[in-house]
């Protein structure tokens, strides 16, 4: 339980003592269960035997060659974990995920909704034995509802989640977001509530709670000022590029050799920005004067803009804007943005020694304490590494893991 083991230092980071039952797979479950790994919590990944994680086969790219190369899928949302393999569709697998789960802090599934409960696994199957737990379950759409055992990706969250509507060209096709947002931004209000679980356990009675986060529910709560547009106006927001509904001018501009990004996002940047443009007329015309006569004649303004920016690089355009304090940026890629100065003095780009693959390379936790400092101890676990180490640590001998073995609960070998 929390504070149990803790390291007074704080350095492995403020859930040292915290553990973590991860029976998540792919990537909102592993991207919640990775926060918490960071933040100091020992995460064990129950991995189906000879199988694992299905991200594991979601390659290329990988980190190193061959067979021994690592998913780099897999590797984004997995580090700090120790990986058990552990087969949930036998009675003795169960029966030792039971035991786990009565030690546990956490724990976080994604199964199909009812799925955990067939296999007696559910929080009411779980917490007479362990009170204290917190109990974490995401699925597409919730545990209750009409859809409640509809399929879910990514892709149709953001479809149906509105997020498709608002993203892509004014008269082009719907654009998902290149990341997976709806997992991601499931993943992270798991990670929020299962903190406010523990504070709650911690200040109150010591009485954990079940949680239920969809995808659904995720996409829904991030269309924010989106969704309030459409309640106060009645009229449903449409794609429009990089513009911004209430803010002009805050939008990307094409130039000789590709795009600038300005962020015009109060009056007082405005005479700024037309002083770097060398364009008096436009301060001294009065449809421009404010942001909301901006957003007004935002078509007009366009134009102006549009014109003058087809004139310069996007170098120049930078330059000019940075010179006068102008919010600016040209966009770039990957290769850019981890070769960043202020990411690399933020430790947002991370090395780890690989066992296997050898060096594995992927973004830090943008979560900075002054005190308990978020770290990466752990390398993404090969499938099952410490399988023996943890069920040793709970107790089971020589003769209870060739047992487990025998009863197809752990692979041979493990």
């Amino acid at each position: 339980m929390v504070g149990e083991a803790r390291d007074p230092s704080g350095e492995t980071g403020p859930l040292d003592g915290v553990t973590v039952l991860d029976a998540s797979r792919v990537l909102v479950g592993p991207f919640c269960t990775m926060q918490l790994g960071d933040l100091g919590a020992d995460v064990i990944k129950i991995e189906r035997p000879g199988a694992g994680d299905q991200t594991r086969t979601w390659r290329p790219p990988v980190f190193g060659d061959g067979d021994d190369g690592e998913s780099a899928y897999y590797v984004s949302v997995n580090r700090n974990k120790r990986s058990l393999e552990l087969n949930l569709a036998s009675d003795a697998g169960r029966a030792v995920f039971r035991d786990l789960a009565r030690e546990a802090d956490v724990l976080v599934e994604n199964f199909r909704v009812g799925k955990m409960a067939d296999w007696g696994l559910d929080y009411a199957d779980l917490v007479d034995d362990n009170p204290g737990l917190v109990y974490c379950g995401i699925s597409g759409y919730g545990e209750w509802g009409p859809d409640r055992d509809k399929p879910a990706y990514d892709i149709m969250m953001q479809a149906r989640g509105g997020f498709m509507s608002i993203t892509g060209m004014e008269d082009g096709a719907p654009v998902r977001i290149g990341v997976a947002l709806a997992d991601i931004g499931a993943g992270m209000y798991a990670t929020q509530a299962i903190l406010a679980a523990l504070l709650d356990r911690e200040l109150g009675d010591g009485e954990g709670q079940k949680i239920d986060v969809s995808l659904l529910d995720g996409q829904a709560a991030w269309t924010s000022y989106m969704a309030t547009n459409y309640f106060a106006s009645g009229e449903p927001p449409g794609r429009m590029g990089s513009k911004h509904p209430n803010i002009a001018p805050y939008q990307a501009f094409e130039t000789v050799d590709g795009y600038v990004v300005v962020a015009c996002s109060s009056d007082a940047f405005w005479p700024r920005l037309c002083e770097a443009l060398d364009r008096p007329d436009l301060l001294a015309d009065e449809r421009f004067e404010t942001n909301e006569k901006r957003v007004r004649h935002r078509d007009v303004l366009d134009a102006e803009l549009d014109a003058v920016f087809a004139e310069l690089t996007t170098r120049e355009a930078v330059d000019l804007l940075e010179a006068n304090d102008v919010p600016a940026s040209h966009v770039r890629d990957m290769a850019e943005l981890f070769d960043d100065p202020q990411i690399e003095a933020r430790d947002m780009r991370v090395d780890v020694d690989h066992p296997t693959a050898g060096t594995v390379t992927m973004p830090g936790s943008p979560m900075k304490f002054s005190r308990t400092p978020t770290t990466v101890r752990q390398h993404p676990p090969t499938l099952g590494e410490h399988t023996e180490t943890i069920l040793r640590e709970y107790g089971y001998g020589d003769d209870d893991l060739a047992r487990l073995r025998t009863e197809g609960a752990i692979p041979d070998g493990a």
